[in-house]
C-alpha cells in the first residue's frame, strides 16, 4: 500500500490512488482564460473587431456581466460567430453560472468542432463537474494538439477515478512536465506502475520522491514498497531501518519488514517482526494471514493454526482467516474441520466467491471430485465471470478421468478455454490448456499455450515440459528440444535445493504464548 506523503506525520496514515485534485484543472483555467482574451479578431462571419475588442475588454476589467450583455448584442448580428459564444461562455463561468457558460461553448462547438478555446472551456466545465463527457473533449483536444500535456494530466485523473492504471500510465508519461512538480501526482504514478507490475519503472520515481524529502516517514516507507516489490530486498531492508528503529514502529512497516527479511531467507527474523506487527495491531486480518503464507510455505501448518485462532478470537467474523485455517487444516488431514471452515468463511462472506474456491479445491484435493465439481458448478453460476472457478472445474474434469473425444474432456476443455480468456496472464488455466490440447492431438494449440506461459516466466517447468512433449509429436524445425530437456534438467536440481532451504526453519508457537517469538532451525 502506497502512501502519502501529504497525510502529516503519522505513519500508518494511507491513501489509494485518488484523483489529482485540482491539478490538471488549475493549470487549464490559467492557460484558457488566456487563450479565450486572445482570440482572433478576423473569423468567418465575424463581428466587427472594435466589438470583439470591446467583450475582450471587459473581461479583463472582471467585468462579466457587461460581457454577457456585450456579447448577446453580438450574437444577435452574429449568431454563427464561435469567437463571441466562447467568450459568452467565459463571461458565464467567471459568474458561476456553468449551465450557461457550458451552452455558450457548446453553441461555438456546433459552429466549430475543433474551435480549440471553446473546447477547453467545456473541458473545464465538464471536469469539475466529474462528467464522463470531460474524457471525449480531451481527446478531441489532443488530436488537435497531441503533445498538450494538461489535457493528458488530466485524462490521466480521469483514468484513476475508474481505476484504469494502464491508461493513466499512458498519459502520466505523456503529461510529463505538468505533473513532474506536483508530489501526489508523480506519487499516484509510482503507485499505477506497481499495480501494472512495472516495479523497475516504478523505482526512480519513488527513489526521486525520498531523496526530495529524506525525512518524510511516507517517502521513504513507499520506497522499501518499490525496492521489495523490484526483487531488491536487501534495499528496502536497508531503507527501513531508520523506521524499524522507532521505539513504536508501525504495524505496516514491521510487516513489510518481515517479507523483505522472508525474501532473503531470514525467516526467525521474518517471523519475529510479524509477530510484532500482530502484537501492535491484533485486529488487522492481513497480518494473520501473512503468517498462515509464512507456515505454509515452511510447512509449519500447526503454527500457522494456532495463530490464526489467535485472530479469529480478536476479529471472529473475518471470512478470509477461516479460508486460511480451512486450507491449513486441509494440509493436516484435518478435512472435516477445514471444510467446517470454508462453510463457516461462506456465510460469513457469501459475496465473495474465494471461500468456495477453497471448498471446491480442499474437495478436489481430498478426491471426492464428484462433491468437487458441484459446488463448483453452483458457484459458477453464482460468478460465472470468475476465472479461477472455471480453471477449477476443467482440473476437476481432468483429474476425474474425462479422455479425449468425450464430452467431460469437451467441458474440460472449454472450461479451460474460458479462464484464459476471462484472464488472460493466468498460468495454471494456460499449462493445463496446452495438456489438453497435447492429449487430444492438437500439438500446435498445445505449443502455442506453453510460448503464452513462458514468455511471462521462461522457467516454468510445467510448460517447459508440454512444450518439450508437444515438439517432440511435430517437427523441431528449431533444435529446442536439446536446450528444453538441458533447462528442465537445471531447473529441477534447483527446485530440490529450493525445497530443502523452504523446510530449513520450522516454525513454532509457545504454549504460553500464542504469538510466537521467531522461527527455530530445524536441526540446531
Amino acid at each position: 500500500m502506497i502512501r502519502n506523503q501529504s497525510d502529516g506525520p503519522k505513519p500508518h496514515a494511507k491513501v489509494g490512488l485518488e484523483p489529482l485534485t485540482h491539478l490538471a484543472r488549475r493549470i487549464l483555467l490559467g492557460s484558457f482564460a488566456m487563450a479565450a482574451l486572445s482570440l482572433p479578431i478576423v473569423a468567418q462571419t465575424s463581428a466587427p473587431a472594435a466589438d470583439i475588442s470591446g467583450i475582450q475588454s471587459a473581461l479583463r476589467s472582471n467585468d462579466n456581466g457587461a460581457a454577457v450583455t456585450l456579447a448577446k448584442q453580438q450574437l444577435q448580428k452574429y449568431p454563427n460567430d464561435v469567437r463571441v459564444w466562447t467568450l459568452e461562455g467565459v463571461a458565464y463561468s467567471r459568474l458561476k453560472k456553468n449551465h450557461e457558460a457550458l451552452a455558450a461553448f457548446d453553441k461555438a462547438l456546433a459552429v466549430q468542432p475543433d474551435f480549440l478555446p471553446a473546447l477547453e472551456g467545456a473541458v473545464q466545465i465538464e471536469y469539475a463537474a466529474g462528467s464522463d463527457r470531460a474524457a471525449l473533449l480531451l481527446n478531441r483536444i489532443l488530436k488537435i494538439r497531441p503533445d498538450e500535456a494538461t489535457a493528458h494530466a488530466m485524462l490521466a485523473t480521469l483514468a484513476l477515478k475508474k481505476h484504469d492504471c494502464r491508461t493513466a500510465v499512458e498519459h502520466f508519461t505523456e503529461a510529463g512536465a505538468a505533473v513532474s512538480t506536483k508530489t501526489d501526482s508523480v506519487q499516484r504514478y509510482g503507485a499505477c506502475l506497481l499495480e501494472l507490475d512495472k516495479p523497475e519503472e516504478a523505482l526512480p520515481i519513488f527513489q526521486g520522491l525520498f531523496d526530495a524529502a529524506p525525512g518524510d516517514p511516507h517517502a521513504r516507507y513507499n520506497l522499501a514498497v518499490a525496492q521489495l516489490a523490484a526483487s531488491h530486498a536487501a534495499d528496502a531492508i536497508t531503507t527501513l531501518q531508520p523506521l524499524l528503529s522507532d521505539p513504536q514502529p508501525d504495524p505496516d512497516t514491521l510487516e513489510l519488514a518481515s517479507s523483505a527479511y522472508e525474501e532473503q531467507g531470514d525467516t526467525p527474523r521474518s517471523v519475529a517482526l510479524l509477530r510484532q506487527a500482530i502484537v501492535a495491531n491484533p485486529t488487522n486480518a492481513k497480518y494473520y494471514v501473512d503468517f498462515a503464507v509464512l507456515s505454509y510455505k515452511h510447512q509449519s501448518f500447526d503454527a500457522g493454526v494456532e495463530m490464526l485462532n489467535v485472530g479469529i478470537v480478536q476479529i471472529p467474523n473475518t471470512s478470509s482467516l477461516y479460508v486460511a485455517r480451512g486450507i491449513l487444516l486441509i494440509q493436516m488431514g484435518q478435512f472435516e474441520k477445514g471444510q467446517s471452515d470454508f462453510e463457516t468463511a461462506n456465510r460469513l462472506d457469501p459475496k465473495q466467491a474465494s471461500a468456495a474456491v477453497a471448498e471446491g479445491l480442499a474437495q478436489f484435493q481430498h478426491s471426492d471430485l464428484g462433491q468437487a465439481l458441484k459446488t463448483v458448478d453452483a458457484q459458477l453460476k453464482l460468478h460465472p465471470n470468475d476465472a479461477f472457478l472455471h480453471y477449477l472445474k476443467a482440473e476437476i474434469l481432468t483429474q476425474g478421468g474425462a479422455e479425449a473425444g468425450s464430452a467431460q474432456f469437451g467441458e474440460a476443455v472449454q472450461s479451460a478455454a474460458r479462464a484464459v480468456q476471462l484472464q488472460p496472464n493466468f498460468p495454471l488455466a494456460h499449462n493445463l490448456l496446452g495438456n489438453l490440447y497435447f492429449e487430444a492431438g492438437q500439438n500446435e494449440k498445445a505449443i502455442a499455450e506453453c510460448r503464452i506461459v513462458l514468455r511471462e516466466n521462461a522457467d516454468d517447468q510445467v510448460a517447459l515440459y508440454h512444450l518439450l512433449l508437444a515438439l517432440r509429436k511435430t517437427k523441431d524445425s528449431n533444435g529446442e528440444i536439446p536446450g528444453i530437456v538441458k533447462r528442465l534438467a537445471e531447473l529441477r536440481a534447483q527446485s530440490h535445493t529450493d525445497e530443502s532451504t523452504a523446510n530449513k526453519y520450522k516454525l513454532y508457537i509457545p504454549k504460553d504464548d500464542a504469538a510466537g517469538e521467531a522461527a527455530q532451525p530445524e536441526n540446531p
